[in-house]
């Protein structure tokens, strides 16, 4: 007897152009375009596997062990039910020889290995990863892109998670969606030296979800008008133009000023929205303090910080300049001993290591930028590099065992 079963796992991406704002709160369709560095899913991903089986009775989904509601017509039903009619419309009905596989219950288990909702996009690599699995389980013969707009429906930002590299969100214009897709700017291949430092400020669940916050802005910030209008048109364009040319120095003041913008605009909100906090702010001013001492020097910028909808940073910097930005923050954001993972031996060593040992500042930098905080203020570092699209993964690495239960519950 056949088992119908996929499992993928889908990056997490980190916007460096913010999307914030839906002009269709069903299809989710942004007010404004956006643009997202897709990151190394050996260190941050969600694996998914999906299986159909005639004797299952209902859809089910269990989310790290634990199953989470499906609701009708909900964003996971949503999906669900597209890849259905996808696998009916464009396999099933074109050969009839094809089994009926789109009427059967799927079973879904998917498996994040970073802190869900703290700010680290995991419903973009979590929906990226479900619609990934469930196109190689129905055998789907569709375009990323295609596949993007599935993931929107689920996510919006899991949409720039079915492409690895650099990844445009296209707002499109169109009332059913056709045509807000993603689309590759350019690959990982193209700027491999591109990393990334991920400062953990917090790994608790946020206050204000994405969902409503951005809901909120949409209806009451004159600002989000403004910069949907005459700002990011004209950001998208330099800043892809600056991924092509490779040009760090653009990059960087452009991704500033937008996640600046960004959070200008929460603020704008009534009432407002705090997504950074005091240590998010320390740390915007030790990059500010690296790259006003780097231009002083002639060397352009060398570090450019991003945040999301809370309180965590995320520094883009070269390869050649990341050892230096780590040894920065950790001299104002001391580590637990052995608590950071050095995967891609930074420090000469894979493994963990005590990063306090390497603490340093450069020669010159004006140590009252910040405050000094204390262990724990920064629970974590994770240092990662742009990375590549949704992989299929073998049957051994599938997450639900022979009954269709999730493994960690067999």
């Amino acid at each position: 007897m056949s088992i119908y079963q996929a499992t993928a796992s889908a990056p997490v991406n980190i916007a460096v152009i913010k999307y914030w704002g839906k002009r269709d709160t069903k299809l989710i369709l942004p007010t404004n375009s956006s643009l997202s560095v897709t990151l190394d899913q050996d260190h941050l991903r969600s694996t998914t596997t999906s299986r159909a089986d005639a004797s299952f009775e209902r859809d089910q989904l269990w989310l790290n062990g634990k199953e989470d509601e499906i609701k009708p017509g909900g964003r996971l039903a949503t999906c669900i039910a597209e890849m259905k009619r996808l696998r009916k419309e464009t396999v099933e009905d074109k050969n009839p020889e094809e089994p009926k596989i789109s009427d059967y219950k799927v079973h879904i288990a998917s498996y994040n290995n970073f802190p869900t909702a703290a700010g680290l996009a995991s419903s973009a690599s979590g929906f990226a990863a479900l619609v990934a699995s469930l196109a190689h389980l129905y055998s789907l013969p569709a375009s990323p892109s295609v596949l993007s707009a599935i993931a929107r429906q689920g996510s919006g930002s899991a949409c720039r998670s079915l492409f690895g590299g650099f990844v445009a969100w296209d707002m499109g214009t169109q009332p059913n969606g056709s045509d807000s897709l993603a689309r590759q700017v350019a690959p990982q291949s193209h700027w491999p030296e591109m990393h990334a430092l991920i400062c953990v400020v917090s790994d608790a669940k946020k206050g204000t979800s994405s969902t409503s916050g951005m809901q909120r802005t949409v209806e009451t910030s004159a600002l989000l008008q403004h910069r949907i209008a005459h700002v990011v048109p004209e950001r998208m364009e330099s800043i892809s133009n600056a991924i092509l040319q490779k040009d760090f120095d653009t990059f960087a003041r452009i991704t500033m000023k937008d996640s600046n913008q960004f959070h200008a605009v929460a603020l704008d909100t009534e009432p407002p929205i705090f997504y950074m906090n005091d240590v998010s702010r320390a740390i915007i001013a030790l990059v500010v303090e690296y790259n006003r001492l780097s231009v002083e020097k002639g060397q352009g910028y060398k570090a450019a910080y991003t945040y999301d909808a809370g309180p965590n940073a995320v520094i883009y910097a070269l390869e050649e300049n990341v050892k230096e930005v780590v040894q920065l923050v950790v001299s104002y954001f001391p580590q637990k001993p052995e608590e950071f993972k050095d995967v891609l031996g930074l420090f000469g060593e894979r493994g963990s290591l005590d990063l306090n040992a390497q603490a340093k500042v450069p020669v010159g930098f004006n140590e009252a930028v910040a405050q000094r905080f204390e262990i724990g203020a920064v629970k974590g570092l994770i240092h990662t590099r742009v990375g590549d699209g949704p992989r299929r993964l073998s049957d051994e690495e599938g997450l639900l065992a022979a009954h269709g239960l999730p493994k960690t519950l067999a």
